[in-house]
Protein backbone atom coordinates (compact mmCIF):
# COMPACT_ATOMS: atom_id res chain seq x y z
CA UNK A 1 0.00 0.00 0.00
CA UNK A 2 0.91 3.62 -0.40
CA UNK A 3 2.10 5.87 2.37
CA UNK A 4 -0.74 8.30 1.53
CA UNK A 5 -4.34 7.15 1.50
CA UNK A 6 -7.51 9.06 0.64
CA UNK A 7 -10.70 7.58 2.05
CA UNK A 8 -14.11 8.52 0.69
CA UNK A 9 -17.32 6.80 -0.34
CA UNK A 10 -17.07 5.60 -3.92
CA UNK A 11 -20.89 5.70 -4.06
CA UNK A 12 -21.29 9.45 -3.59
CA UNK A 13 -21.11 12.01 -6.34
CA UNK A 14 -19.97 15.23 -4.69
CA UNK A 15 -17.44 13.76 -2.24
CA UNK A 16 -16.06 11.53 -4.98
CA UNK A 17 -15.55 14.52 -7.31
CA UNK A 18 -13.76 16.46 -4.59
CA UNK A 19 -11.57 13.44 -3.75
CA UNK A 20 -10.62 13.16 -7.42
CA UNK A 21 -9.68 16.86 -7.45
CA UNK A 22 -7.49 16.29 -4.39
CA UNK A 23 -5.75 13.32 -6.00
CA UNK A 24 -5.20 15.35 -9.18
CA UNK A 25 -3.81 18.30 -7.19
CA UNK A 26 -1.21 16.05 -5.57
CA UNK A 27 0.13 15.45 -9.08
CA UNK A 28 2.61 12.62 -9.43
CA UNK A 29 2.48 11.58 -5.78
CA UNK A 30 1.14 8.07 -5.31
CA UNK A 31 -2.12 8.20 -3.38
CA UNK A 32 -4.25 5.14 -2.88
CA UNK A 33 -8.02 5.63 -2.91
CA UNK A 34 -9.98 3.49 -0.45
CA UNK A 35 -13.75 3.12 -0.36
CA UNK A 36 -14.95 4.33 3.05
CA UNK A 37 -17.58 1.62 3.02
CA UNK A 38 -14.88 -1.06 2.96
CA UNK A 39 -12.61 0.20 5.76
CA UNK A 40 -10.44 -2.16 7.77
CA UNK A 41 -8.06 -1.51 10.65
CA UNK A 42 -5.25 -2.87 8.44
CA UNK A 43 -5.49 0.22 6.22
CA UNK A 44 -4.74 2.42 9.22
CA UNK A 45 -1.99 0.14 10.53
CA UNK A 46 -0.05 -0.02 7.24
CA UNK A 47 -0.07 3.66 6.26
CA UNK A 48 1.11 6.94 7.77
CA UNK A 49 -0.74 9.78 6.02
CA UNK A 50 -4.51 9.95 5.52
CA UNK A 51 -6.96 12.27 3.84
CA UNK A 52 -10.49 11.52 5.00
CA UNK A 53 -13.79 12.61 3.54
CA UNK A 54 -16.42 13.49 6.15
CA UNK A 55 -19.54 14.94 4.56
CA UNK A 56 -22.08 16.15 7.09
CA UNK A 57 -25.38 14.31 6.91
CA UNK A 58 -28.70 15.64 8.10
CA UNK A 59 -28.40 17.86 11.18
CA UNK A 60 -24.67 17.50 11.85
CA UNK A 61 -24.14 13.74 11.69
CA UNK A 62 -21.42 11.50 10.34
CA UNK A 63 -22.26 9.31 7.35
CA UNK A 64 -23.25 5.73 8.26
CA UNK A 65 -19.95 4.25 7.08
CA UNK A 66 -18.01 6.40 9.58
CA UNK A 67 -20.53 5.78 12.36
CA UNK A 68 -20.11 2.04 11.86
CA UNK A 69 -16.29 2.20 11.84
CA UNK A 70 -15.81 4.66 14.76
CA UNK A 71 -15.85 1.94 17.49
CA UNK A 72 -12.98 0.13 15.76
CA UNK A 73 -11.16 3.41 15.13
CA UNK A 74 -11.44 4.38 18.81
CA UNK A 75 -9.45 1.27 19.76
CA UNK A 76 -6.49 2.19 17.53
CA UNK A 77 -3.26 3.93 18.45
CA UNK A 78 -2.88 6.55 15.74
CA UNK A 79 0.15 8.32 17.16
CA UNK A 80 2.85 8.92 14.54
CA UNK A 81 0.16 9.18 11.86
CA UNK A 82 -1.14 12.34 10.19
CA UNK A 83 -4.70 13.01 9.13
CA UNK A 84 -6.32 15.72 7.06
CA UNK A 85 -10.10 15.84 6.84
CA UNK A 86 -12.29 17.47 4.23
CA UNK A 87 -16.04 17.58 4.25
CA UNK A 88 -19.06 18.86 2.46
CA UNK A 89 -21.84 20.85 4.02
CA UNK A 90 -24.49 23.43 3.25
CA UNK A 91 -23.97 26.84 4.86
CA UNK A 92 -27.44 28.11 3.95
CA UNK A 93 -29.52 24.99 4.52
CA UNK A 94 -27.74 23.90 7.73
CA UNK A 95 -25.93 26.99 9.06
CA UNK A 96 -26.16 25.82 12.69
CA UNK A 97 -24.04 22.69 12.07
CA UNK A 98 -21.97 23.50 9.00
CA UNK A 99 -19.52 20.68 8.29
CA UNK A 100 -19.88 19.27 11.80
CA UNK A 101 -18.74 15.85 10.56
CA UNK A 102 -15.20 17.19 10.09
CA UNK A 103 -15.08 18.22 13.74
CA UNK A 104 -16.66 14.99 14.98
CA UNK A 105 -14.15 12.85 13.08
CA UNK A 106 -11.19 15.01 14.15
CA UNK A 107 -12.23 14.69 17.81
CA UNK A 108 -12.12 10.88 17.51
CA UNK A 109 -8.76 10.95 15.72
CA UNK A 110 -7.20 13.25 18.32
CA UNK A 111 -8.35 10.96 21.16
CA UNK A 112 -6.46 8.18 19.37
CA UNK A 113 -3.25 10.24 19.29
CA UNK A 114 -3.39 11.32 15.63
CA UNK A 115 -1.75 14.48 14.36
CA UNK A 116 -4.24 16.68 12.50
CA UNK A 117 -3.01 18.77 9.57
CA UNK A 118 -4.76 20.90 6.99
CA UNK A 119 -6.32 23.49 9.27
CA UNK A 120 -7.56 26.55 7.38
CA UNK A 121 -8.83 30.05 8.26
CA UNK A 122 -12.61 30.41 8.54
CA UNK A 123 -12.78 33.55 6.38
CA UNK A 124 -14.99 33.37 3.32
CA UNK A 125 -17.65 31.17 4.91
CA UNK A 126 -21.07 32.24 6.26
CA UNK A 127 -22.61 29.98 8.91
CA UNK A 128 -23.84 30.08 12.51
CA UNK A 129 -21.79 27.32 14.14
CA UNK A 130 -19.63 24.31 13.35
CA UNK A 131 -17.95 21.58 15.38
CA UNK A 132 -15.14 21.84 12.83
CA UNK A 133 -14.30 25.36 14.02
CA UNK A 134 -11.63 26.05 16.64
CA UNK A 135 -11.02 29.70 17.22
CA UNK A 136 -10.84 31.30 13.80
CA UNK A 137 -9.74 28.14 11.96
CA UNK A 138 -11.43 25.01 10.70
CA UNK A 139 -9.71 21.73 11.66
CA UNK A 140 -10.05 20.60 8.04
CA UNK A 141 -11.29 21.76 4.65
CA UNK A 142 -15.02 22.56 4.57
CA UNK A 143 -16.60 22.76 1.14
CA UNK A 144 -20.08 23.89 0.16
CA UNK A 145 -21.00 22.43 -3.21
CA UNK A 146 -24.54 23.80 -2.87
CA UNK A 147 -23.66 27.49 -2.47
CA UNK A 148 -19.95 27.95 -3.21
CA UNK A 149 -19.11 25.28 -5.80
CA UNK A 150 -17.12 27.80 -7.85
CA UNK A 151 -14.66 28.18 -4.96
CA UNK A 152 -13.97 24.46 -4.54
CA UNK A 153 -11.24 24.10 -7.15
CA UNK A 154 -9.08 26.90 -5.75
CA UNK A 155 -9.73 25.86 -2.14
CA UNK A 156 -8.65 22.29 -2.92
CA UNK A 157 -5.47 23.45 -4.71
CA UNK A 158 -4.42 25.69 -1.79
CA UNK A 159 -5.22 22.96 0.75
CA UNK A 160 -3.24 20.31 -1.12
CA UNK A 161 -0.22 22.63 -1.36
CA UNK A 162 -0.45 23.01 2.42
CA UNK A 163 -0.78 19.23 2.89
CA UNK A 164 2.28 18.57 0.74
CA UNK A 165 4.29 20.50 3.33
CA UNK A 166 2.50 19.23 6.44
CA UNK A 167 2.51 15.55 5.40
CA UNK A 168 6.23 15.15 4.83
Amino acid sequence: MSNKVIIYSFHTQKSKKVAEKIIEAFGNENIVAVNAEELTSEIFEKNDHFILSAPTWFDGELPNYWDEFIPELEDMDLSNKTFAVFGLGDQQGYPENYCDAIGILVEVLEKCGATIVGKIPAGGYTFESSRALRGDHFVGLPLDQENQAKLTGERVKRWVEQLKIEMR
